[in-house]
């Protein structure tokens, strides 16, 4: 399978102090990746490499067959879907005003631009494909977090990119709202099954069934990384998070909840 991915001995530095200690990742097309860890372990960092928005201090990062430092980033995101609930849009646009954004890989409306009958056509599957066809003209201002949700995946999905990512896509969503995006997450390994994707999370319950792999890292070490029933374990989960974590997959969902110490018996 062809590599979409792929990070080497990569380490980051920010004003002095070292965050990611020499990363090694590759994803091939087709895998669905799982990128887990405890807040500030430097899961953001390693997306935004990722997503070609940044560059490593030291190591090689290849997108897409291009090397990072030797490439157009800009023309390089076009490639790559990037689904991120803190999307910063303020303008009243409609979901598909927003999605066809997808295209110019800009946040809001791009100046100067219309998008052809094709994209226009390819806008509208791909919101069709997230289950909002009848909320086209609901506009972004009044939409809920998980309507939000669905149409950035949209988003991220009508260039019909190679890579996608998902970071952390479920903040702010309640119960139902999660569970709706998930499912989206799910058909996309029979909608587009030769995309590669990797979806960020602290949560394991966030895991969407397909997911195929996981890298678990913690202090910007790589704890483990390979087949997702080889990583998510009770032992490496408990080692990353510095705690007693019970992991369980039951039904193709992960979940998660701390060992409870033994209270000593009385005397």
């Amino acid at each position: 399978m062809t590599d979409v991915l792929a990070l080497d001995a990569v380490t980051f530095r920010r004003s002095g102090r070292e965050i990611l200690h020499g990363i090694d990742l590759t994803v091939r097309a087709g895998e669905h990746w799982a990128l887990l860890g405890p807040n500030g372990a430097g899961k953001t960092t390693i997306v935004g490499f990722c997503a070609a928005q940044s560059h490593p201090t030291s190591g090689t990062v290849e997108v897409l067959g291009k090397r990072l430092g030797r490439v157009d980033m800009a023309e390089l995101r076009r490639h790559i879907g990037h689904v991120n609930p803190r999307h910063p849009l303020r303008s009243p646009l409609s979901v598909l005003e927003v999605v066809l954004t997808g295209f110019t890989g800009t946040i809001d409306a791009a100046m100067r631009w219309e998008p052809t009958a094709g994209q226009v056509a390819r806008a509208r599957a791909a919101i069709a494909e997230v289950g909002l066809a009848d909320r086209e003209t609901f506009l972004w201002p009044n939409m809920s977090q998980g309507e939000r949700g669905r149409a950035l995946v949209a988003r991220a999905l009508a260039p019909e990119p190679d890579l996608l990512l998902l970071d952390e896509p479920t903040t702010g969503l309640d119960v139902a709202a999660r569970e709706q995006l998930l499912e989206t997450v799910d058909s996309l390994a029979h909608t587009s099954p030769e995309v590669a994707s990797i979806l960020v999370t602290h949560h394991l319950e966030e895991l969407p069934e397909t997911t195929s792999h996981a890298m678990v890292i913690a202090h910007g070490d790589v704890v483990a990384a390979g087949p997702v029933d080889d990583v998510i374990t009770t032992d490496v989960i408990s080692q990353a998070f510095e705690h007693p974590i019970a992991v369980d997959h039951e039904g193709r969902r992960w979940s998660a909840r701390a060992i409870r110490r033994t209270a000593p018996a009385a005397l």
